[in-house]
Formats: C-alpha cells, sequence, structure tokens
C-alpha cells in the first residue's frame, strides 16, 4: 500500500539542476545514498505499472541490461529527473497524466538523458565553464592591478567588467549546452515510442500543460537564463516527427489505461485528500478505478467494514488482483485481524506478477502481529523473502530487528539493525551495530561475515 516511510536509502544526492523533464548531476556519499531530502514513497502497485511503462522503452534505448531504478517522489509538480542509474518520477506527474502514453513519453525522455550519457557531459561541461569562469576573473583581476598602477581608471573599470562578464558567459554556455541536450532527449524520446509501436502525442500534451502554466504564471522569462527550451519551441521541434508516425493515433491498451487510472485515484486518495480523490473519481464515475477509490477513501476515513465490503466486491471482479489482495490485508490489519490479514497478504504475494520485495515484509508485519513464536519464525523467513527482492528497504530491517529480538535471537536483531542503517546510508551506527552483533556469533559464520563486510566498508563518495 502506498506510504511514506523515512526515505529507503539516505544520504541522498545535492541535485544541481533538476526542471520539469530534465536531468540532474550529482553528487552523494555512496552508490545507495539518494534519497535525503527526497521525500521517497514506496507501492508495490505503481512501482510495478510504472516499471512495465518503463521496460519496453529501456530496451529500445539499449538501457534493458543496465540496472536503471525507477523512484516515486511525492510531490505534487509535474517532474522526472536521472541522477546516476536512477529515474525519479513525482506522483504529481502520475496523477495529472491522463493516459499512460504521457508517462511513457517521459520516461522515454530520461531514457535518451540516460542512453546519451548527459550527465557525465553535463559534469565535463562544467568543469570546463568553471576554468572559463577562473580565467575570466583572472584576466579581470589583471586588468584591475594594471588600471591601478597606471592610475587608468578606465582600465580597471574595464577589468571589472571582464570578471563579471567571464562568469555570465560560462553560466549561459552551460544553459546552452543543456538546452540543446534536452532537445536531444527529445528527439531521442520520439525514436524509442517509434521503435516499441506507441505514440509520441503525449509528450506533446505534457509540453502543451507546462505552456498553457507559462501562459497562466503571466511570468517574463529571458530563454537565454533557463536550462530547458520553451514548452512551445519544444512542441515546433516535435509535432512534426510526432505526426509522422504511423502510430501518432494509436491509444494505450484499455487494460493499460484502467491500471493508469487505478494509479491516479490511489495517489489522490493517498496524497490529495479526500477532496481531490472525490474530484477525480467523478470524473471516472462507474468505473472500477472510482470504484477503487472509493474503497480506499472508505479504508482510510470512514468505517472499516464498509471497506471491507468495497474490497470484497473489487476482489470478485478482479480476483487475481493483487493489490486488491493487499488493500484487504490493509483493512484487517487496521480491524487488529492479524491471522486474516495475512491470508490476504499471503494471497497478495502469490499473485503479484511483478514479484515486489514490499508485499512479502507486509505478510511478515501481520504474521508478526499473530504474536506466536511459530508465527514469528515465519514472520521471519517472509521478511528475509522480501529484503532479498528488495535489499535497500530500510523499514523492512526494522520489522525483521523486531521479530528476532520477541524470539530472543540477540545478534539477528542487531544485525538486521546495522542492515537498515546500512541501506539508510547511515554508516557509522551500521558499524556500530555490525560490531555489536559480531560478538554474539561464531567467527566466519555467514552472519558474522556479513557484519564484518559492514564493518569494512568504505563509502566511495560516488554515485
Amino acid at each position: 500500500m502506498l506510504s511514506r516511510p523515512r526515505p529507503t536509502i539516505a544520504q541522498a544526492a545535492r541535485v544541481f539542476a533538476t526542471l520539469s523533464l530534465g536531468f540532474a548531476v550529482a553528487v552523494a556519499s555512496s552508490v545507495t545514498a539518494f534519497a535525503q531530502g527526497v521525500p521517497v514513497i514506496r507501492d508495490a502497485e505503481i512501482e510495478a505499472l510504472v516499471r512495465d511503462y518503463a521496460r519496453p522503452i529501456f530496451r529500445a534505448a539499449g538501457l534493458a541490461n543496465d540496472g536503471i531504478d525507477i523512484v516515486l517522489v511525492n510531490d505534487s509538480s509535474f517532474n522526472a529527473f536521472v541522477t546516476g542509474r536512477r529515474m525519479f518520477i513525482n506522483t504529481g506527474a502520475l496523477m495529472m497524466a491522463e493516459t499512460p502514453n504521457e508517462i511513457i513519453g517521459v520516461i522515454a525522455h530520461e531514457a535518451g538523458h540516460l542512453a546519451g550519457g548527459h550527465q557525465q557531459k553535463l559534469r565535463d561541461q562544467l568543469e570546463r565553464a568553471k576554468t572559463m569562469a577562473v580565467i575570466a576573473t583572472l584576466l579581470g583581476a589583471g586588468a584591475i592591478v594594471a588600471g591601478a598602477t597606471t592610475n587608468s581608471r578606465g582600465l580597471a573599470g574595464a577589468g571589472m567588467g571582464v570578471a563579471a562578464g567571464g562568469g555570465e558567459m560560462a553560466q549561459r554556455s552551460i544553459l546552452a549546452y543543456q538546452r540543446t541536450e534536452e532537445i536531444t532527449a527529445d528527439r531521442s524520446a520520439i525514436t524509442y515510442l517509434n521503435a516499441t509501436g506507441q505514440s509520441g502525442m503525449g509528450m506533446l500534451k505534457t509540453f502543451a500543460r507546462f505552456q498553457t502554466a507559462l501562459s497562466l504564471s503571466g511570468a517574463q522569462i529571458d530563454p537565454y537564463r533557463i536550462s530547458h527550451p520553451m514548452p512551445q519551441e519544444r512542441i515546433a521541434n516535435l509535432q512534426v516527427l510526432v505526426k509522422q508516425s504511423p502510430n501518432v493515433d494509436k491509444l494505450d491498451p484499455p487494460a493499460l489505461q484502467q491500471r493508469h487510472d487505478m494509479m491516479r485515484v490511489k495517489i489522490a486518495v493517498y496524497m490529495g485528500g479526500q477532496a481531490a480523490a472525490a474530484r477525480l473519481m467523478q470524473k471516472m464515475r462507474g468505473s472500477l478505478a472510482a470504484q477503487y477509490g472509493d474503497a480506499q477513501s472508505t479504508y482510510l476515513y470512514g468505517n472499516l467494514p464498509a471497506a471491507l465490503v468495497k474490497t470484497n466486491a473489487l476482489i470478485k471482479a478482479q480476483p487475481k488482483n493483487a493489490y486488491f489482495q493487499e488493500l484487504r490485508g490493509d483493512i484487517l490489519m487496521k480491524a487488529n485481524k492479524p491471522g486474516e490479514a495475512a491470508e490476504a497478504y499471503a494471497k497478495a504475494v502469490s499473485l503479484d506478477p511483478a514479484r515486489s520485495g514490499l508485499l512479502p515484509v507486509s505478510l511478515g508485519q501481520a504474521l508478526m502481529a499473530v504474536g506466536t513464536p511459530d508465527s514469528l519464525k515465519k514472520a521471519i523467513i517472509q521478511i528475509n523473502n522480501g529484503l532479498g527482492r528488495d535489499k535497500e528497504n530500510s523499514e523492512g530491517y526494522r520489522y525483521l530487528a523486531q521479530a528476532y529480538g520477541e524470539l530472543g535471537d540477540i545478534p539477528g536483531a542487531e544485525l538486521a539493525t546495522a542492515e537498515g542503517h546500512f541501506y539508510s546510508g547511515n554508516y557509522k551506527d551500521a558499524k556500530i551495530f555490525a560490531m555489536r552483533a559480531q560478538q554474539r556469533m561464531k567467527r566466519g559464520e555467514p552472519r558474522w561475515i556479513r557484519a564484518q563486510d559492514i564493518i569494512n566498508y568504505k563509502s566511495s563518495g560516488k554515485i
């Protein structure tokens, strides 16, 4: 279920520049450190859908084997960016996009940045710009000194102008370079969409949305002082290519559109509140997505028996939908019926085509709440299964530590705590708990070796 935990991986990149449909240059303390200050959310259903959107695009871009992670960001703006080998997509973009094709276009654009190596190229460009600015400053300083020694105010003033102008020139050079890369990524996106038999109309709709927002804002923007081309320019550049494509009028499959609508409703309920969810459900009145949103809204804001009735109706309509079973488990957990919740979560795990690591952790939590020694042992198995699929779920290690602790396995609890700190980027505390765990373990056993790995870990300082 949609959640807003502490960032799954902390110590994130400092972002140099991100704008709608853009990319970032990042510096982080480790390969897993990317989410500090970024409100990451986790949801098995949404992650599975977005990965389904991305898979053919990544294949067309030659990125299928590059291990690109997609991260959901709890932000209401329409935005996406890449850093390292991660693609960040705002929940605002997912909720505002009315069709899968719009989000697929966003993913295709970001894939263009990744496939084109734009991040490294921008780093190189930044270094060149930095050199330009330093040289300009030195030249300006030299002119100022010369003006002072010759008592020439004009020469000194010119020196100040050279120094200031050099910084401006370097900045404009970087921005011009970024605008070029944005145009390149737009064109690459169209190539990927054509290769996968999809329309580019979603991209045009996205840029039209930006153009409308810009017009309504009344802002006067210097096109030479922004890192992206103006929306109108992007539309003009792409319109011919999009309309020449044999896929221009191709629509998303109805089943995919239904999943998209259910995702939008879920985000509206959990992130936008009752009013936003009600408005969206009104537009989808009579659809399965509207019923799904109603069941979730009833679970969050109404009464649990009614929510359960509505969710059971959803399950009857789609018996193999893993995420309806997940919602049923959430309702039963909130109703303090962990045994029944565990059964629902177990069905969700068995039905989940994406094999999300989040669902086994939810099953483990329900088994922990049952509270018997046997259920605690089963909980440990399930949580470990989930973490095996999703090692960076730092919250999962917290539940694992609790389960080990309740069974009296203190070294197991301390190692799980160390793992949680490690995948949160808190390496100091990770090493402390790993050393504590080792003191109670037999030297050379697998858990002792894993603790030693944490103790020996040195952050590379790179993504």
